[in-house]
């Protein structure tokens, strides 16, 4: 069990759903978007948390948007977070942005492509806030334990670990479903996210790809294995115009329709 704020995150609790727009372009679509997911959150009973990025720092090409200034993005979180009363996710990099990013978010996410990184995750675990280790694309499920272990050492359990999508060949992504079932062993809660899955990597030339139709089927795989207590999701009001993963987003005008789903299957495979 995570807990999170006044939210309890593990294995008979209502689905969590981590959502919100790759990364900050601006206050006015971060409040948009913030103030439709929480209040579609709350009319389906789902715990909503805040997700959204300050800083890209791997983007496929030169060119590609890496965030507005660190200090303007965080006061931006700090204001959803004071504003709407939702908790908030975002990601470090390097330890020395971790006691900074600490003052605005509940929860530290380790991307991906650092979820090796010991020194980044003895840093975030030493905080004490809640930590989310994004599984490599390059990482079995098993090996995962061992980012689990280097956090946890710190005396710091509040852990969750995301499942999004193995490298297959050049430009794709594959999910492998049983690596839920095998980090769901580790002891902490499995989230699954739906919209980094569906990305082609570079698939663009200078930019990412992706197959959003595949958001929903996958999401509904993946609830149907039981291990999961938290689905994560990347939203914006017009994923064409988005500034990162444009390719891959869900549009906010379909979250509803989307969650309304999740929420039954979820439910229904609770109770078997």
């Amino acid at each position: 069990m995570v807990n999170i704020n006044q939210l309890k995150i593990g294995k008979n609790q209502p689905l969590t759903v981590i959502a919100g727009p790759c990364v900050i372009e601006n206050k006015e679509m971060v409040f948009r978007t913030v103030e439709t997911l929480k209040k579609v959150s709350d009319k389906h009973g789902v715990q909503f948390i805040f997700k959204s990025s300050f800083r890209k720092a791997n983007r496929t090409s030169l060119e590609g948007f890496t965030g507005l200034d660190f200090n303007e993005a965080l006061g931006i979180l700090s204001e959803v977070r004071t504003i709407y009363d939702v908790p908030v996710l975002t990601d470090v990099h390097t330890e020395l942005e971790i006691p900074v990013v600490a003052e605005v978010a509940e929860v530290l996410q380790i991307p991906a492509f650092l979820c090796r990184q010991t020194d980044l995750l003895l840093a975030a675990g030493r905080l004490g806030k809640a930590v989310n280790i994004k599984k490599g694309q390059f990482v079995a499920p098993e090996d995962m334990l061992q980012a689990v272990k280097k956090v946890s050492s710190t005396g710091n359990k509040n852990i969750l670990i995301t499942e999004r999508g193995a490298t297959f060949g050049y430009r794709n992504l594959v999910v492998d479903m049983r690596s839920l079932l095998i980090m769901e062993k580790f002891g902490y809660p499995v989230v699954y996210d739906a919209t980094h899955s569906v990305q082609l990597p570079g698939g663009l030339g200078t930019a990412s790809g992706g197959q959003p139709e595949f958001i929903l089927p996958l999401a509904r795989a993946a609830l149907a294995t039981g291990a999961l207590s938290a689905i994560f999701m990347e939203v914006h009001p017009d994923p064409a115009k988005a500034l990162s993963d444009a390719a891959s987003q869900l549009k906010l005008n379909d979250y509803s329709r989307i969650l309304e789903q999740l929420v039954s299957l979820y439910q229904l495979v609770n109770q078997m």
